[in-house]
């Protein structure tokens, strides 16, 4: 009796909650061991988190870490493989509010497997997010730590630029449809950090469509878009047909780093670095 006492106290000390970005409980009896991600950005933040190991199955477009890349995948943000995530016996999924179905999710549910949703929407959020994950899979240390760390790095990006005389930004996040982002948005809260200022920063949606009529009217003095990969202009160089914009008479039109701008996760502490500096360069072309 005395064993089965001491092994629930032991049970019960292990246990951990903390709150998801649906602002719901999760609670585990202890730190999960067998975690399943369900987008690209849950899996890099789980790693950050230090809960690499602990990561048994991740969703299409997993590639960072390069580990992750190695691991199953269970499906995308179309469509999960509700059948293989339970045969995987995971103890906690976590999930995008973004791009996961939150039908599916409460079919997990329903067999008892915690949910963990995520949404990053600030830098805070990233650090905060990769907190949390650190709790539930027994990291606190590692991931604090690192969560403290970006944040520093942040901290002086603001300090840097915070004085930078502002420069008038265009960033296309894609084509068909035109697509640009709002001041809320993270690549948006990005430019405002490095001293600029996007064009399209008040509209409503946080990735709100454009016409090419309404970009020539905003006439940005920088167009910056992480395209389909990192070598990527043919979009800048679709801009080049209006030489009346104030960016493309100057020959303001860069390409930035899509994985480092474009994912909420630690990685964006480089890509904030990256977009800085194109600024600056935009700036001093003015």
């Amino acid at each position: 009796m005395m064993v089965i006492l001491l092994s629930l106290i032991a049970r019960a000390a292990q246990a951990v909650c903390v709150e998801d970005d649906l602002s719901r409980s999760v609670c585990l009896d202890q730190p999960a061991e067998r975690v399943i991600s369900l987008s690209p950005g849950a899996t890099e933040l789980l790693f950050s988190a230090g809960a690499g190991g602990q990561v048994k199955a991740v969703s299409a477009w997993s590639d960072y870490p390069p580990e992750a890349d190695e691991l199953p995948q269970v499906g995308d943000s179309n469509r999960l493989d509700l059948e293989a995530i339970i045969t995987l016996r995971p103890d906690l999924v976590v999930a995008w509010t973004d791009g996961n179905s939150r039908a599916q999710l409460a079919r997990i549910e329903e067999l008892g497997i915690p949910v963990f949703w995520l949404q990053p929407r600030t830098f805070a959020d990233i650090a905060s997010a990769v907190e949390r994950l650190a709790v539930l899979t027994g990291h606190q240390e590692a991931g604090f730590r690192r969560a403290s760390a970006f944040l520093s790095g942040i901290a002086g990006l603001q300090k840097r630029y915070q004085d930078v005389a502002p420069v008038r930004v265009f960033y296309q996040v894609w084509h068909e449809p035109l697509m640009t982002i709002n001041d809320q948005e993270l690549i948006g809260r990005a430019i405002s950090l490095c001293g600029g200022d996007n064009v399209f920063g008040d509209l409503p949606r946080l990735v709100p469509r454009l016409s090419t009529e309404a970009v020539l009217a905003a006439n940005p003095e920088v167009i910056i878009t992480g395209g389909k990969g990192p070598d990527d202009r043919r979009w800048l160089e679709r801009w080049r047909g209006y030489p009346e914009l104030k960016a493309v008479a100057v020959d303001n039109l860069f390409l930035v780093s899509p994985s480092l701008i474009q994912r909420p996760t630690f990685r964006m502490l480089e890509g904030a670095e990256e977009l800085c500096q194109v600024l600056e360069q935009a700036r001093a072309d003015l």
